[in-house]
């Protein structure tokens, strides 16, 4: 039985603590084996939200912060700006995050938020997004999109262990 199409609506200071939970959950489901355990296993749920909270208050959030439920309760978050090159921001807009909560993948509420977010970028704008090489449902699920890898690569550390990650680009047209 599908599950009913997801209700996409502006993230609210409430909703923090549950984006942490995804987000944490989403790192732990998605990078197991990608980047190292002990890291994974440090990644903080109370922490992370009261970054969240402080980054709410303060108002200096992306342009699209947007969680998605069903009755009433959040399964996914996206977060969605102008594209960051180092600390210069370019017309081009960028993906910051998609995460759904693991137990609900599959249902339509990545797809959904990905279009919502790319529904509040400026028209015109390429949307692009950084993905863990090693990330092949996630890669496959932005192909999917109309994403295509650019050639773009770069590195952060986790641990002193450096996890590659690709660049990929979805045209205004996409």
């Amino acid at each position: 039985m599908d599950e009913p199409y997801p209700h996409i609506r502006p993230m609210a200071l409430a909703d923090c603590d549950r984006v942490s939970e995804i987000r944490v959950r989403g790192w732990r489901h998605a990078y197991r084996g990608l980047v190292p355990q002990p890291y994974l296993d440090r990644l903080d749920v109370a922490a992370d939200a009261e970054r969240r909270r402080e980054r709410f208050a303060r108002g200096d959030g992306p342009m699209a912060d947007l969680v998605a439920e069903r009755d009433g309760r959040v399964l996914g978050w996206a977060a969605a700006g102008p594209y960051r090159d180092g600390a210069t921001h370019t017309a081009d807009a960028e993906l910051y995050a998609l995460y759904v909560d693991p137990a609900h993948l599959g249902g339509g509420i990545g797809r959904a938020l990905l279009a919502a977010a790319a529904g509040q970028l400026p028209a015109g704008a390429r949307l692009l997004l950084w993905v863990l090489a090693g990330n092949a449902p996630a890669r496959r699920f932005y192909e999917r999109a109309g994403f295509r890898a650019d050639g773009a690569q770069e590195s952060f550390e986790a641990d002193g262990v450096p996890v590659p990650e690709v660049r990929y680009v979805r045209d205004p047209a996409g």
